[in-house]
């Protein structure tokens, strides 16, 4: 009688059939099924992973850092622009030599000029041919003329903004919606995914950008000049009901881009987002109840009656 060779793989299975109980195995193939039908589900809302190496890490970098930097908001590590710029400048008087520090709306302008021209310039350097990618480009270049616009036209600013968050924030800008084209330029000559999102993409990218502007405007009434720098509780919208619904409908709008999008880093990257803007809101809800003693306890940060 010859003896075959066991590998290690079928001896372990024959050990966990031989001291696992019948009902314990029975769980764990319901518990693997249940995992494959979700993952399938949630591909078929997805072109398949991008080849690239560069993409797939990028990826990942963009989810964690921005995960990461939304726990520095919640933890008071903020990235200094806005209001967290002002009230630290003005609690200590060190960083303002320890920095270099340009106007509000030149740092604005840092920020979102970059990611406008690399939406413009890829109507020129990729070939355009596939309508997803067009919305796509489309939807990006938008976003940022309206806030190059919003810069310019709407806000009115107080204080400074440190260089080197001018820096970061805008590379991270640029590298990201570079990124996010080329991911979409690989795509082409994919299989398109099963469930196509790209019109209801275009509803919420819509919807958020517009929610987005109307807010911004409502904030940049609360000040009546341009040098006034006293802060006020915003009124009207949504800010009755959170202290942040322009964060609100800016996820929106990058849910909108991703589910035009439908690749797998776009939804890295407005998940990304997501985690930040979380963050933010609630510091930012954090901040406005340190100074403003009527402030309404019951106006939540982000998601109406919920957070």
């Amino acid at each position: 009688m010859m003896c075959g060779h066991v590998t290690p793989t079928a001896l372990r299975h024959r050990i966990l059939h031989l001291y696992v109980p019948a009902e314990t195995q029975e769980r764990e193939r319901v518990r693997k099924r249940e995992l494959t039908m979700l993952v399938s589900i949630l591909l078929s809302f997805s072109f398949p992973a991008s080849t690239s190496l560069f993409i797939t890490a990028l990826s990942v970098i963009n989810l964690t850092s921005s995960a990461y930097i939304g726990f520095s908001e919640v933890r008071g590590k903020h990235l200094l622009y806005s209001k967290f710029w002002n009230a630290i400048s003005s609690e200590s008087g060190r960083r303002k030599g320890e920095q270099i520090i340009l106007s509000s709306r030149t740092g604005m302008l840092f920020l979102y000029t970059p990611p406008f021209l690399v939406g413009l310039a890829s109507f020129v350097l990729f070939p355009l041919q596939d309508l997803r990618i067009l919305l796509l480009v489309s939807a990006i270049t938008l976003h940022f003329f309206k806030r190059v616009l919003e810069v310019l036209f709407v806000h009115k600013y107080s204080g400074g903004m440190a260089l080197d968050s001018v820096i970061v924030i805008s590379s991270g800008y640029f590298v990201s919606f570079a990124s996010m084209i080329y991911a979409q330029y690989l795509t082409q000559g994919s299989s398109e995914p099963p469930v196509d999102l790209k019109y209801p993409g275009i509803l919420l990218f819509l919807v958020g950008i517009s929610g987005n502007f109307y807010h911004h405007f409502l904030l940049s009434k609360l000040r009546r000049e341009e040098d006034d720098k006293e802060y006020r509780i915003p009124k009207g919208g949504l800010f009755n009901l959170v202290i942040c619904p322009h964060y609100l409908f800016e996820i929106i709008d990058f849910l909108g881009i991703s589910f035009i999008s439908q690749t797998l880093y776009a939804f890295c990257l407005t998940l990304g987002s997501v985690f930040y803007l979380i963050a933010r809101s609630y510091a930012t809800r954090r901040w406005y109840l340190s100074k403003f003693e009527d402030f309404p306890e019951d106006v939540k940060a982000l998601i109406p009656y919920v957070f």
